[in-house]
């Protein structure tokens, strides 16, 4: 036998051995996916029982809640509070078992199982998305600065438009598995991003004319601004909620968002007039298109359907951030009472 068929047949026994061996772990692997997929079955249905048994428990402890004796009432206050954080403990526990996602979910990825079982991937996703959405917010800020200023062509404007549809299509997408994931992104901030995602769809729709041509710069420079405040506030709120999530006052799971919320106060109130200047902005939109939607020649429905959509974010955003700044004023006004 050759010197090269030896070589040959010692590598092909070492391949032989090691691929044995990778036989036998991938059969150990299997073995306990199974087992861990049991597990996330037998704690699910152990969660759901344990649920309605307290619900069962809480309408039995408020029949018997009536003419109790001092330490009778106190017995069930204790059990009361512990229920209370049995609650919160399902809900962590919840985190890191599959559930069925929601009907967003089901209709875009169908049933997949979108949740992540460690610490270390939800908050891996959740960083990556963050950095999905500067880097998107960073390239619209140039494309739009480029439309308006340099360039004054309608596939370029539609390529900008199409920029938007999928930045805010994939928020959508991203939103919904992060809130399956812990997330406590909801209300305005979640149906805003739908909002925007159609307003972008139609703007591309929109054929070339001369009331395209009048809307066109008022558009750009809007989508330029919005570009700026999203850049200023992805800077400054992932550097707020990095310090808040360090002293334990914010969820590790927390995201930044196109607008101002309860955790926003110190260092970042110079962001409301940018927001409500944006605001108002979206208002003047609407009212120039319902405007233009009134003129004779006006025959595209994409006038008024986009005035629609400019109208609605303003209304959510406005009265939202409103609403957020009036909880936090009386929140400061109560604080020194209470002391």
């Amino acid at each position: 036998m050759s010197q090269g068929i030896r070589v040959v047949l010692e590598e092909w026994k070492c391949l032989e051995e090691e691929y044995q061996h990778l036989q036998e772990t991938h059969r150990m692997y299997s073995q306990k996916m199974d087992e861990v997929y049991k597990l996330q079955n037998n704690c699910n249905s152990s969660i759901s029982k344990q649920r309605r048994r307290l619900k069962d428990m809480s309408h039995l402890m408020k029949k018997c809640s009536k003419g109790l004796s001092e330490e009778d009432a106190k017995t069930l206050d204790g059990i009361n509070e512990k229920m209370k954080t049995r609650v919160n403990a399902f809900s962590e526990m919840e985190a890191f078992l599959p559930k069925k996602n929601g009907l967003y979910l089901s209709l875009v990825l169908g049933n997949v199982n979108v949740t992540l079982f460690s610490k270390q991937s939800k908050f891996a996703y959740k960083d990556d998305y963050e950095t999905f959405k500067l880097c998107l917010t960073v390239l619209l800020l140039l494309f739009s600065f480029m439309c308006y200023f340099f360039v004054s062509y309608r596939f370029l404007d539609a390529i900008l438009n199409f920029l938007l549809v999928f930045y805010y299509c994939t928020l959508t997408i991203r939103e919904s598995i992060l809130i399956t994931n812990g997330s406590r992104i909801k209300g305005w901030w979640v149906f805003h991003h739908y909002i925007s995602a159609f307003l972008s769809g139609v703007m591309l729709t929109w054929p070339d004319g001369n009331l395209y041509k009048t809307f066109r710069n008022q558009f750009l420079a809007y989508s330029l601004y919005q570009s700026f405040v999203q850049c200023l506030q992805c800077y400054y709120q992932s550097g707020c909620l990095y310090r808040l999530r360090a002293l334990g006052e914010r969820h590790n799971m927390d995201l930044t968002v196109e607008g101002f919320q309860s955790w926003m106060w110190k260092g970042l109130t110079f962001l409301l007039p940018f927001l409500f200047f944006g605001h108002f902005w979206q208002l003047f939109n609407g009212l120039s298109l319902f405007r233009m939607a009134q003129l004779p020649d006006c025959k595209e429905w994409q006038v008024l359907m986009c005035g629609l959509c400019f109208l609605i974010l303003f209304m959510g955003n406005f009265f939202t951030t409103v609403a957020v700044v009036r909880h936090k004023v009386k929140n400061r006004k109560q604080k020194p009472k209470s002391l």
